[in-house]
């Protein structure tokens, strides 16, 4: 969970200045002070991608539940597996045909509400909305 190469990326030239500086001179306070703030630092955004992902999934999993009549626990964690789901993978975790996953993955993709439908070859590709943005976000912070 704890994505470091991020922080290192964003702070090179501390990164390869302290690492020459414990290679020249042995100053590894400042090296591992430097280590223990990105880990601070990527600890607590990882904390906040944690808490909004589980805040999405609530939302969904109500939202979901009050709107629609085919509402299980399994969808809900299939939509959050990864940041897309496919009518494949519907059928394989819920146990049903192609066309109830389809009918399913069809009606939350409606008006871009949950999913956004996108088709990529010959391929649907259902996109959990919520679930890209907070990713998405990360990336560019």
């Amino acid at each position: 969970m704890l994505y470091l190469s991020r922080y290192i990326i964003r702070t090179k030239q501390d990164y390869y200045r302290l690492l020459q500086d414990v290679r020249d001179t042995g100053a590894w306070e400042e090296w591992i002070l430097y280590i223990l703030t990105g880990i601070e630092q990527t600890s607590r955004q990882t904390i906040r991608i944690v808490q909004d992902i589980q805040q999405a999934l609530m939302t969904y999993k109500h939202q979901i539940r009050n709107d629609f009549r085919f509402y299980s626990q399994d969808l809900i964690n299939n939509l959050f597996f990864h940041p897309y789901t496919k009518i494949d993978f519907v059928m394989r975790d819920l146990k049903v045909s192609r066309l109830t996953a389809t009918k399913y993955l069809d009606a939350l993709a409606e008006g871009d509400r949950f999913l956004k439908k996108a088709k990529i070859g010959r391929s649907n590709y259902y996109i959990n909305i919520a679930l890209f943005n907070i990713l998405a976000k990360e990336e560019t912070e």
